[in-house]
């Protein structure tokens, strides 16, 4: 049973590779998380939501586990690219190009 949990583990941080320190964030996204672990209050109406995680590169979790959140990007005419996936066990993800990609934000 340990040799399958270190395997798992071992293929998370294979997965996820990519971290960033929250200080190396943008700031709108150090905003957004701030939001997101006081609990708001949001600025779109769709923060908040179930994220699906179709893509398949976070974590496999059951629908409802992820909810996603817009990180303002400067000059955009709408909500950008820039999102932060929360999970329900309190880790965090940021993805600059709406979902190709995802970063494990490390506090």
């Amino acid at each position: 049973m340990r040799a399958l949990a270190a395997a798992a583990l071992f293929c998370f941080s294979i997965a996820f590779a990519a971290e960033v320190g929250v200080a190396a964030l943008p700031i709108e996204a150090r905003a957004t998380l701030e939001r997101i672990k006081t609990g708001g209050p949001f600025p779109y109406k769709q923060d908040g939501r179930v994220f699906g995680n179709r893509e398949g590169l976070l974590p496999k979790r059951s629908r409802g586990y992820y909810r996603e959140y817009t990180v303002r990007t400067p000059g955009a005419r709408d909500r950008g690219a820039r999102r932060i996936v929360a999970g329900s066990a309190g880790e965090y993800y940021y993805t600059e190009d709406h979902y190709r990609s995802f970063k494990a934000i490390v506090e």
